[in-house]
């Protein structure tokens, strides 16, 4: 069986659900035996998401081979629990750079290089290697921005192209756009639609099916008004309705039968024979949907204000809630505005505390304050990344006096510098790419908190980050109650930190959140929630 190409595009207007679309249709797909993929296209000129500002473009979500990629890829592996990498997303800078590398080498003999052919001809190259990699029946492509943007007319030129080129049981096209809802009329609106898909056309590519996102159910004259004016056939009209849950969208598109049409199209008959096998997903919904505890959950950080900022996060307690049966209230609080006189206002009433990651001076304080909050009064607490590195901060600080004790990443000059830069980053400086990053391996200690977490003493998670605990303190903070209780076997950085003398204290140099899927929560979000439930029926 030759690969098929699904390409999703989206119209009218941005953050319609392009990803979760894709993210749905590969879950239905290989829910009916067939391996898929998604791979993201982003027309931003930036090599990779790695030094944009969470409130640029939300969080930046990496993957085991260390690939700095756009959020979209965390819905992809939560939603089909496979694991994604570097040629899972391309930027538009790095397709430029591609090619200019290759004319700075001479590989185009002299020719003048252009957007068509050159440009083109490199994306085509990327949208189709994963599938001759010969690991994949489908990958499906979602490309960033709108149709109509500038940016992305490269993107769409080239699926046109490969539209064109691609034998017609080979290549699917999906277009997202928006039916809204004018309330003064009482009626829904096609027009933008029929816009987009105009617009789409004029660019050369047609779309096989139109999936339209609503507020409100679409009838049957809608569906046949898309259809006529967008020639398409009404039953490729998909209604798009906003969910209680964005897992609860490849239920919905069941309903739909968007997996249907698109096999239909590949000419896989043999996958339409039984339906797709969702059992643990419904089951995980079922769990989500009617919980039997409630906690609220602190989320302490800096970029609060933009949800995206901390998806993964998000999305991990939302697995872990379920497995527990839990609803679990996530409360955004900034750290920047948190003192010692308001800590107590702020973090009271809260069942855990979690400390997020991070980069820079602003907010320090305030994480570091939350931490000692939670020390002091036993709340549950998990630090990630910078949060732990705030956590071993602050007890250094507090339990072993060491009032300067500080990172070298705000502070270069201090006299404790409990946690400092890796040794062999020291002479760098160029910011993109000299992190560590991606998966690495991490040795826990028997009998640990960690150990009862993961249930195991070996285990692989993923970085992002520069600095690094201060191995020199270890011995120092260890008497003092602050352990380490999980290092890398290789060079014996410290991976985790926790307090024994605590219901629940531990902090984590990696970033659990993303591993975490529906049908696999993280063990530590798990943990977590249940300590939050115990400390929330305490007496």
């Amino acid at each position: 069986m030759s690969t098929k190409y699904v390409f999703v595009l989206g119209g009218v207007t941005s953050s319609l659900g392009k990803g979760i679309i894709s993210a749905s249709l590969a879950k239905l797909l290989q829910s009916r035996g067939l391996s898929v993929t998604i791979q993201k296209f982003d027309p931003y000129i930036n090599i990779d998401p790695g030094t944009l500002n969470p409130y640029e473009h939300g969080e930046c979500y990496v993957t085991e081979d260390g690939a700095e990629t756009d959020l979209d890829l965390g819905h992809y592996e939560r939603f089909l629990n496979v694991f994604t990498g570097k040629a899972n997303n391309v930027t538009t800078g790095r397709i430029y750079r591609n090619v200019i590398e290759k004319e700075r080498q001479g590989a185009y003999l002299g020719k003048t290089v252009q957007v068509v052919p050159h440009i083109t001809d490199e994306i085509k190259r990327r949208m189709l290697l994963l599938g001759k990699s010969g690991k994949y029946d489908v990958v499906i492509t979602e490309l960033g921005g709108t149709v109509g943007d500038i940016e992305s007319l490269p993107f769409v030129e080239a699926v046109r192209q490969l539209q064109w080129e691609l034998e017609d049981e080979d290549c699917l096209v999906i277009h997202l756009t928006l039916v809204p809802y004018l309330n003064a009329a009482k009626e829904l609106k096609t027009k933008p639609t029929q816009h987009s898909v105009r617009m789409l056309q004029q660019n050369g590519v047609h779309p096989d099916i139109i999936v339209c996102r609503t507020e409100h159910p679409l009838p049957a004259e809608i569906r046949k008004k898309v259809a006529l004016f967008c020639n398409v056939k009404p039953n490729a009209v998909i209604e798009s309705i906003d969910a209680k849950s964005i897992y609860e969208v490849p239920l919905l598109m069941v309903k739909e039968k968007l997996d249907e049409l698109a096999l239909r199209k590949f000419k896989l008959d043999n996958s339409l024979v039984n339906p797709p096998e969702l059992s643990g997903w419904k089951s995980f919904l079922n769990r989500l949907f009617n919980p039997s505890h409630e906690v609220n959950i602190a989320l302490v950080g800096k970029y609060v204000e933009l949800q995206d900022a901390y998806k993964s996060i998000l999305e991990s307690f939302i697995h872990a809630g379920a497995r527990n049966e839990c609803k679990v209230n996530v409360h955004s609080i900034h750290s920047e505005y948190i003192n010692e006189s308001n800590v107590g206002d702020l973090l009271g009433t809260m069942d855990g505390i979690l400390v997020a990651p991070g980069f820079g001076e602003r907010g320090i304080e305030g994480k570091i304050t939350a931490v000692k909050y939670a020390r002091e009064n036993k709340i549950p607490f998990l630090g990630i990344c910078l949060g732990m590195q705030m956590a071993v901060i602050e007890f250094a600080r507090n339990v072993l006096k060491l009032e300067d004790a500080m990172t070298t990443e705000i502070r270069t000059n201090t006299k404790n510098p409990v946690i400092d830069l890796m040794e062999d980053q020291k002479s760098l400086t160029i910011k993109g790419g000299t992190m560590r990053l991606g998966a690495y391996g991490c040795t826990i200690e028997e009998g640990s908190l960690a150990h009862a977490v993961y249930g195991k003493t070996e285990i692989s998670e993923r970085h992002r980050h520069r600095y690094e605990f201060n191995n020199s303190y270890a011995e120092q903070l260890g008497r003092a109650g602050l352990l380490c209780t999980g290092k890398n076997s290789d060079t014996s950085l410290v991976e985790i930190v926790e307090i024994r003398e605590h219901p629940f204290f531990i902090g984590v140099q990696f970033h659990p959140e993303l591993k975490s899927t529906p049908e696999n929560p993280h063990p530590l979000f798990v943990a977590l929630v249940k300590a939050a439930i115990k400390f929330n029926k305490r007496d």
